[in-house]
């Protein structure tokens, strides 16, 4: 690395990361957590910093636990009591009868929609492991186990190849779900140091490059039938970028787990370079930058768009690449900064037409989730590297 590339990369990294804990964080501790009736915001209007939502999502509620989580760690004020908060919110406004966990609750925590879905299931899971990290507790490890319970024993498919989608169930089914459970086994599996976890995380590994990784098309379908066939339109099936960008992450996360079998090691490896050609051809906007929110298995653009998510996913990958290349580093930090808002600071657009133009009028706590994950990934992955 020549030293105007490397001190350009260490700024960008000690920007990114003085933005989410100097601004981003303090913002949505301030403002985005409902302190008074417990509970957190699911937008903050740019100009108001208020929210007019007359509900709150149990994914969300789980998100902001995994957030506050790492900034308590951090040793933000506040941000220990944000996690308790989130966790007696998830406790008393969206837990069932049965161990599992309802979508949504109106502003009094009373449920409303009662579906259970596999997609939110994930994400508690990753809270719990998060605020287990953050501050270890019997109470937190018991209710990660019971959740598993519940998931083996009321959402595993009954063709025995991954979960339901939810209950009741329904289709099409989803890669996405059971992507996420993935990263919150592998979080549940470090916090909790228990192998169970990690087991559960080898089954969704298969599942991907059995049933969900399409050879053909060297691509990951975002929707399928119940016996795991694509669902076609004219022959081709939808590709989400970024969700090839998250499994590139899941797949170093899973193959850095000691005593994995090389030839296990090497197929993960191979499934996250195919991955990676097929967005390097096709997943990216005109400007060779950005990530596209979605395109064909063929190639077409089926959006023109970018949403900010994908960007962060994208950054993700580029780190945990073992050929690290500093200029797409450095590209990767320049396309997610570019959507922090300059004022109020600590917020960002959410999407970004292929014009550049972007609407701003409300800022997705969801997504300081994908900003959190990003951004600490990339200060504690290139620490090293940057001396």
């Amino acid at each position: 690395m020549t030293e105007p590339c490397g001190a350009a990369l260490r700024r960008a990294v000690e920007a990114s990361d003085r933005w989410l804990r100097g601004e981003a964080w303090p913002l949505w501790l301030t403002h985005g957590v409902d302190w008074d009736r417990g509970g957190f915001h699911e937008h903050l209007c740019p100009v108001t910093l208020t929210c007019d939502a007359d509900f709150r999502r149990l994914r969300v509620a789980a998100r902001q636990v995994y957030a506050f989580s790492h900034a308590a760690i951090a040793g933000l004020p506040m941000a220990h009591e944000a996690v308790e908060l989130g966790l007696r919110a998830i406790r008393a406004n969206f837990a069932l009868a049965e161990g599992a966990y309802a979508t949504r609750c109106d502003l009094r925590g009373a449920v409303i929609d009662a579906r259970v879905d596999l997609y939110d299931q994930a994400f508690v899971l990753l809270a719990l492991a998060s605020a287990h990290a953050a501050q270890p507790s019997g109470r937190l490890r018991g209710e990660a186990h019971a959740l598993l319970r519940v998931l083996d024993t009321s959402l595993r498919h009954p063709g025995g190849a991954g979960f339901l989608e939810g209950l009741p169930p329904r289709l099409p089914r989803r890669q996405n779900p059971h992507m996420h459970l993935l990263e919150a086994l592998l979080a549940a599996g470090e916090s909790f140091r228990d192998e169970l976890f990690l087991l559960r995380a080898s089954e969704i590994v298969d599942l991907l490059l059995d049933r969900l990784f399409q050879d053909g098309a060297r691509a990951l379908p975002e929707y399928f039938d119940d016996s795991w066939r694509p669902h076609l339109e004219a022959g081709r099936f939808i590709v989400e970028p970024g969700h090839h960008q998250e499994w590139i992450w899941l797949l170093a996360r899973y193959t850095d787990l000691p005593d994995l079998h090389p030839g296990r090691r090497a197929r993960c490896a191979a499934v996250a370079e195919a991955l990676r050609g097929f967005t390097r051809l096709f997943g990216r906007g005109a400007g060779r930058c950005e990530i596209l929110d979605d395109v064909w298995s063929d190639g077409t653009i089926r959006n023109a768009g970018y949403s900010l998510w994908p960007q962060a996913e994208a950054l993700k990958a580029e780190i945990c690449r073992t050929d690290r290349d500093v200029g797409e580093l450095l590209r990767a930090y320049g396309v997610l900064q570019g959507f922090f808002l300059s004022e109020p600071r600590g917020l960002w657009r959410e999407r970004i037409e292929p014009g550049g133009e972007g609407g701003t009028r409300i800022v997705k706590a969801s997504s300081l989730y994908h900003l959190t994950s990003a951004i600490l990934y990339g200060s504690r992955s290139l620490s090293g590297l940057l001396g």
